[in-house]
């Protein structure tokens, strides 16, 4: 009897803890959406009711480039809140949308795609959301008062075409497009700015609101989905969903159903109000292949000062006590960039993990530090510096044997940081060539990997050209 009042006692108490759990995180996401500066607008004001307790929310992603990149990542993160709050995340991977093209924030249409190159971004893109969310519960995990991540639950990625590969177009007119009125299609703002543009809008992205209007009825559905989450240039397309689901439930006899709801984010822009992304021509991807951590870093270390708390709220997880601290710190003394160095060093966390910011702290510390050494604050190692530079053009490995033959005005050729001796043997007579952080003279020096000349045990070494052209070079046997 005594066993099992212990266990009746244990139990009671796991499940007490895990009510309370998922009442606090259920509570009041909507309104850290908020105070984060991360919602433009929503469908209606009692989706804050609605997300008082459970509820499947989705974010769809097209698989327009192999990799998706910051302009994505602000929306995605509203979509990490609501599953951090103890809600389900379901990221949609626009296997189907991808082969029309959204013309939402375009003035022209999209190229059409081929079937290996959409297959080949479909699997990256599907991957990268995986690992988005799992590295966002791990960086969570230290920032996140009370958080339990093994009650968190799953995140699956669903593929839009796995619904549409059944359906003829038949089907689509017949049982979406009855439901869908031109009128209200033409006066959507997408829509409207590329009719009154000189090339106009094709019949395919015309559609693609209903496309997008039917992945939300689906996953209301079969998924339980309530939200629809997206960017602001997006409010045409989530609201044509939400008006579908209430036409559908009307016409099946389900009008007693819950409503569905939609939120946009504000789109990520610079300072001066451009829009991050790729069509836009600034994209900072977030596969490390395409934007290393060390880049990723040095893009936010550059942030403006007029961007930098907002971005602190929108793209991190930390507290807005210590951020508000950290801009406190930031207005006594901003040339020290305190807010830029922690924001650049949460965000390369959260993407890249703990790993990428030692990396880019310490190839930041060899590039723009005193200039490299054994002994900074980041203890640099050959390992380090060359993941942190994996894949970029401007480290060059040589051998051994090389570099006992080459002074620095032909190491300079080598890596590019000069396009001749003559003028590496210029800008050494002018003071502008470094080798290390230490300015070199004589061009003809020859750096020794036996003697100190190269840290990161004997094989870094970085040649500077004027304030900011670095070039690296990797000793390899």
């Amino acid at each position: 009897m005594l066993g099992r009042a212990v266990w009746r006692q244990r139990h009671t108490g796991i499940a007490y803890r895990i009510r309370e759990q998922q009442r606090m995180q259920h509570s009041n996401v909507l309104q850290t959406l908020r105070t984060r500066k991360l919602v433009q607008a929503v469908t209606s004001e009692e989706m804050a009711k609605r997300v008082e307790r459970p509820v499947a929310v989705y974010c769809g992603v097209d698989p327009t480039a192999s990799s998706l990149h910051l302009g994505n990542m602000v929306t995605l993160m509203a979509l990490l809140h609501f599953h951090l709050a103890g809600h389900r995340a379901i990221p949609v991977v626009g296997s189907a949308t991808g082969m029309i093209g959204d013309p939402s924030g375009r003035s022209t249409e999209r190229a059409v795609l081929e079937a290996q190159e959409l297959a080949h971004n479909i699997s990256g893109i599907e991957a990268q959301l995986q690992r988005f969310f799992a590295r966002g519960a791990e960086y969570a995990a230290g920032r996140v008062q009370g958080l339990d991540t093994a009650m968190l639950q799953e995140v699956q990625v669903l593929r839009n075409g796995d619904w549409y590969s059944g359906m003829g177009v038949l089907e689509f007119l017949g049982s979406v497009g009855r439901h869908a009125r031109i009128g209200t299609m033409m006066a959507r703002d997408s829509v409207r700015t590329r009719m009154q543009s000189e090339q106009g809008i094709s019949f395919t992205e015309f559609s693609y609101q209903l496309l997008q209007a039917y992945d939300f009825w689906y996953l209301y559905q079969h998924h339980g989905c309530r939200i629809q989450v997206g960017g602001s240039d997006q409010w045409g397309n989530i609201t044509a969903g939400t008006d579908l689901i209430h036409r559908m439930c009307n016409t099946t006899g389900q009008a007693d159903t819950e409503a569905a709801y939609g939120l946009t984010i504000p789109l990520l822009t610079t300072a001066s109000g451009a829009k991050f992304g790729k069509s836009a021509g600034n994209a900072v991807w977030l596969d490390e292949q395409r934007t290393s951590a060390f880049d990723v870093y040095q893009f936010f270390v550059r942030t403006a000062d007029s961007d930098v708390e907002r971005q602190l709220k929108q793209l991190t997880l930390l507290p807005l006590e210590r951020i508000a601290q950290t801009m406190a710190e930031h207005t006594r003394a901003p040339e020290r960039f305190a807010a830029q160095r922690l924001l650049a060093a949460e965000v390369t966390e959260l993407l890249h993990g703990a790993a990428g910011v030692r990396q880019a702290q310490c190839a930041t510390e060899v590039l723009f530090g005193e200039g490299p050494s054994e002994a900074g604050e980041y203890q640099l190692t050959a390992e380090d510096f060359a993941q942190a530079f994996a894949g970029d053009r401007r480290m060059v490995a040589v051998t051994r044997a090389q570099v006992a033959e080459l002074e620095i005005d032909a190491l300079a050729v080598l890596t590019g940081a000069c396009t001749s001796k003559s003028e590496a043997a210029r800008l050494a007579r002018g003071g502008g060539l470094y080798w290390n952080g230490r300015a070199v003279s004589d061009s003809k020096w020859k750096p020794r990997a036996d003697n100190g000349d190269f840290v990161g045990g004997g094989t870094i070494g970085v040649i500077r050209t004027g304030k900011a052209n670095h070039r690296m070079v990797r000793v390899v046997d």
